[in-house]
C-alpha cells in the first residue's frame, strides 16, 4: 500500500468536520468571568473555545457594557457585534456582587470553580468584599486572573485605561505610522486582546502548577505591559544605539524590501526575507541586474537607509502596474511572499479559511446561522470549537443558579425582587431578538 502523503495525512487529522466528535482540552475547568469591556472577556472567550465551562456574570438588567459598543451603531437581533466576537460558548448570569446577598453567591459559585477572571480597576473586588484574599480563603485552589490597565501595585494603578491608552503608554503608537505624520492607532482593540493572550497564558501555567501542588495564585496581567512584551527588538536596539526607532509607515527597517504596496487594483504585501528570494524578485521585475548591485546584494546592503528608500520606491513603480493576483502568481514561480491585502468578505470566500476553519458557519439555537472566525490553535486531539454566540442579560440564570447552587424558584424569586439578580431591561444590546418564541436557545435544568 503506498503510504499516504505528509498534507493528505494532516488534512485528514484536522479535518473540521471531525472537530466535535473529539474532546475538549479544558472540559471540567469552570471559570467564573467578572468582566466588562473587551480585555476580561476576550480572556475568557479564549478558555471557552477550547472546553472550559465559562460563566459570565453581569450587573441585573443592563450587563456588560460592551453590549452597548456597536460599529457605527449597527446592531443584528438586538446584539452588537463587537460583543458577540468575544463571548462565545459562555453561559450568561447575572449577580450585582456589590450586595451582601450578591457576594455569597459569588462565594457560593466560587466553592465550585477553578478560574475567576475579572477587569475591574485595581483594588475594586476587595473592596467589595469578594477580592482574592476574601475567595481563596473559600477556595485555596482558585486561579484568580486580575486584569487591569497598569496593574494591581504601582504609581499609575488607578489610572483607568482602554485600548487607545495601552497603545500609548506601550510605546506601540510611537512606531506605527508614517514619518512627519500623527503616530496611528491600530485598527483593532490590540492593546485587549494581546493582554487577553498573555492572560490567558498565564491561566494554563497556573493550572499547571495547581495540578501539581493543588494551589491557586493571583495573577496580574497590565494591558499596556501585554503590548511592550510585543515589542520585538526596540529596547535592547535603543539601548545600545542611543537612537530612537522612529515612524517609518510601510517600511520594514528589519527586512528589505518588506512592507505594503500599491497594485492596479487594491493593496499588496511584498517581502523577500534573504538573498535567494530577493533575486526571485529581481527577475519577476525583469531586473536581474538590481540582484547585483553593491546597494542591493545583501541583507546588510538593502538595510541601510538609502538603500531601503530607493528599493522600496523601485518595487512600488513596479507593482503598480500589475493586478495583485498578477504578483502573487510571481511570487509563487519566482519564491518571495506575496500577499493581497484582504477584508472580510474575502475571508468569508476563501476555500483555504474554510477548509481550515478559521472562519466557520455554524447554527446557533437563538439568532440561527453565523458565521464567525474560529478558533487560532490547531489541536489534532482536543480541538477548539465555536459552540453557540453570546447570549442576552441573564439567560441562563435558572440552569445555572439551580444546577450549581440548588436555589429552588422561590429563592430565584427573592433574589429578583431585590435586584441581587435578574434578566435583561427592554433594550437594545441586552435582549433576545424581538421575535424570540420564548423557548429557543434556553437550557433546562
Amino acid at each position: 500500500m503506498e503510504e499516504q502523503s505528509y498534507f493528505d495525512w494532516s488534512d485528514a487529522l484536522f479535518a473540521v468536520a471531525k472537530i466535535f466528535g473529539k474532546p475538549e482540552a479544558l472540559k471540567g475547568v469552570r471559570v467564573l468571568e467578572l468582566c466588562t469591556r473587551v480585555f476580561g472577556p476576550v480572556t475568557a472567550d479564549l478558555l471557552a473555545e477550547f472546553g472550559a465551562e465559562v460563566i459570565k456574570i453581569e450587573l441585573p438588567g443592563v450587563g456588560d457594557l460592551m453590549r452597548y459598543v456597536a460599529p457605527r451603531g449597527f446592531f443584528w437581533q438586538n446584539i452588537s457585534p463587537a460583543f458577540t466576537h468575544m463571548n462565545h460558548n459562555k453561559y450568561h448570569v447575572t449577580i450585582d456582587i456589590r450586595t451582601p446577598e450578591g457576594g455569597e453567591l459569588l462565594r457560593a459559585l466560587v466553592a465550585k470553580s477553578t478560574v475567576l477572571i475579572e477587569n475591574f480597576r485595581a483594588g475594586s473586588m476587595d473592596s467589595w468584599g469578594v477580592g482574592y484574599r476574601d475567595l481563596s480563603a473559600v477556595n485555596p485552589g482558585l486561579i484568580y486572573q486580575a486584569n487591569s490597565g497598569f496593574g494591581q501595585w504601582s504609581v499609575y494603578k488607578d489610572r483607568p485605561s482602554y485600548d487607545a491608552t495601552s497603545q500609548a503608554m506601550s510605546g506601540f503608537s510611537a512606531i506605527t505610522g508614517f514619518p512627519g505624520r500623527t503616530p496611528l492607532k491600530t485598527g483593532i482593540w490590540i492593546g485587549d486582546c494581546t493582554g487577553a493572550l498573555f492572560a490567558a497564558i498565564g491561566i494554563m501555567a497556573a493550572l499547571h502548577h495547581r495540578r501539581k501542588t493543588g494551589q491557586g495564585q493571583l495573577l496580574d496581567v497590565s494591558q499596556a505591559e501585554g503590548l511592550i512584551r510585543t515589542l520585538d527588538w526596540t529596547w535592547l536596539y535603543q539601548t545600545i544605539t542611543q537612537k530612537e526607532r522612529a515612524l517609518y509607515g510601510n517600511r520594514d527597517i528589519s527586512c528589505s524590501p518588506s512592507g505594503v504596496f500599491r497594485s492596479r487594483e487594491g493593496f499588496i504585501a511584498i517581502a523577500a526575507l534573504d538573498d535567494q528570494q530577493f533575486a526571485g524578485l529581481c527577475r519577476a521585475m525583469q531586473r536581474p541586474e538590481l540582484a547585483a548591485d553593491s546597494r542591493f546584494s545583501t541583507v546588510t546592503a538593502r538595510l541601510a537607509e538609502d538603500h531601503n528608500r530607493a528599493l522600496y520606491k523601485m518595487v512600488a513603480e513596479w507593482a503598480v502596474a500589475l493586478d495583485a493576483a498578477e504578483i502573487e502568481k510571481l511570487a509563487e514561480s519566482h519564491g518571495f511572499a506575496a500577499q493581497r491585502v484582504v477584508n472580510a468578505r474575502d475571508h468569508y470566500h476563501d476555500e483555504h479559511l474554510r477548509q481550515r476553519g478559521a472562519v466557520c458557519e455554524f447554527d446557533d439555537p437563538l439568532y440561527g446561522k453565523v458565521v464567525e472566525y474560529g478558533p487560532g490553535p490547531k489541536l489534532s486531539e482536543s480541538p477548539g470549537r465555536m459552540r453557540w454566540l453570546a447570549k442576552p442579560v441573564g439567560f441562563h440564570n435558572s440552569y445555572i443558579f439551580r444546577t450549581l447552587l440548588n436555589l429552588t424558584e422561590e429563592r430565584l424569586r427573592q433574589l429578583t425582587e431585590k435586584q441581587v439578580i435578574g434578566t435583561w431591561v427592554d433594550r437594545v444590546g441586552a435582549k433576545p431578538p424581538d421575535d424570540w418564541n420564548g423557548r429557543d436557545g434556553i437550557i433546562q435544568p
